[in-house]
């Protein structure tokens, strides 16, 4: 009998088992958009079979062009652009307000364009330091320690409060043609585990940092009603294991989406697709047992000097274990720099191998989206 009790019980567990995991699976934000929600869940979804693939400042620009109407190179390679375009939030602060506001507009145009064709848009910071000198980046001679200064009690506090009102302004100005407003990703402080920016390990507390991605969340989400963000988490590929990775987590009510960066071990520093499987591994299986989603959220060899390197190190990363990646995301392709850039462009020799990449099944384009904000 007591067996008897121990199997109706199990099989009504295995019955709710989807339902739990249902409620689990949802956005930090109590009111996100619908589209919000969606693109969300249908991440969750295609990540079970597929990843995404991304380019950073795509549709911007790309190798010794700018400023084209509905180009990039990867469409110009394959007919598609990315799934996920990558753009930046560098231009909306620490510049004269004119600069700022041709800034947001044309960073407007160019999410609401790729909502309109049906792709997906995520959002990096390189943020100006905004108490000092030396830009973004860690500058020993110039740059104060900006962290301790921006968070609530810091003498900058209220300086950040207003840079995030511009973020929010421009997050209520976002509508897709139908009238909506368009979801993104955003990925503020990304690679915080390294030293070579003003919000990174050496330069603020693990407190600070902390302190200053929960203000950021809680006030554009809950002082500044933007709804219509989901926020990544992505330090560089310098962990190896989940406490590591966690290390300066702000808590997973403040995180919707879990990732790295990882130039190093994908041919710059060394070619170790081992050992970058094991850390996507580290971060799928955190998203999968907390609810969230993850991704690989930078990666690339400049240019692409294997030509063979998208599948031959790419791929094979991301397929080597059972792992649930929403996208994968190539950075920029400079316009001016003749070695600069990550994804192929036409002439380039590594096109064929990047065809093989596009068709194999696993990965996704712009082109296979449908109704991703439904």
């Amino acid at each position: 009998m007591k067996h008897k009790r121990i199997e109706v019980l199990l099989f009504f567990l295995l019955l709710l088992w989807p339902f739990v995991v249902a409620q689990k699976m949802k956005p930090i934000d109590r009111k996100a958009t619908a589209e919000t929600k969606a693109l969300f869940n249908n991440l969750h979804k295609l990540a079970e079979n597929h990843t995404l693939f991304g380019h950073h400042n795509a549709t911007e620009y790309g190798h010794g062009w700018t400023g084209d109407k509905d180009r990039s190179d990867v469409k110009s390679v394959c007919g598609s652009h990315p799934a996920v375009i990558g753009i930046d939030f560098s231009g909306l602060s620490g510049r004269p307000q004119p600069e700022i506001d041709k800034a947001k507009e044309e960073l407007r145009i160019n999410v609401t364009d790729t909502y309109n064709r049906g792709g997906v848009t995520t959002v990096s910071w390189h943020f100006i330091n905004p108490v000092s000198g030396g830009g973004f980046y860690w500058v020993d001679t110039i740059s104060k320690p900006a962290v301790k200064y921006i968070i609530p009690g810091g003498e900058a506090h209220g300086k950040y409060n207003e840079i995030l009102k511009t973020i929010a302004d421009w997050a209520h100005s976002i509508k897709g043609d139908d009238g909506k407003l368009v979801p993104v990703i955003f990925r503020p402080f990304h690679e915080f585990d390294g030293g070579w920016f003003w919000w990174g390990k050496p330069h603020c507390t693990q407190d600070e940092f902390i302190s200053l991605w929960r203000f950021t969340v809680t006030y554009l989400r809950d002082s500044l009603n933007v709804h219509n963000f989901l926020y990544a988490f992505s330090p560089d590929n310098k962990f190896n294991s989940e406490a590591e990775f966690l290390e300066r987590y702000p808590g997973d009510e403040y995180v919707d989406m879990v990732g790295m960066d990882n130039y190093g071990d994908m041919g710059r520093d060394r070619n170790a697709p081992d050992i970058a499987a094991k850390k996507l591994k580290i971060i799928s299986d955190y998203a999968i047992k907390k609810g969230k989603l993850a991704a690989f959220t930078e990666t690339g060899l400049e240019s692409v000097k294997d030509p063979e390197w998208y599948t031959g190190t790419l791929l094979k990363t991301m397929k080597m274990h059972d792992m649930k990646l929403a996208y994968v995301m190539v950075w920029r392709n400079d316009m001016r720099s003749p070695t600069h850039y990550y994804a192929p462009f036409p002439g380039h020799p590594s096109i064929p191998d990047f065809m093989k990449f596009y068709d194999d099944p696993y990965t996704l384009f712009e082109v296979d989206l449908k109704d991703i904000y439904k």
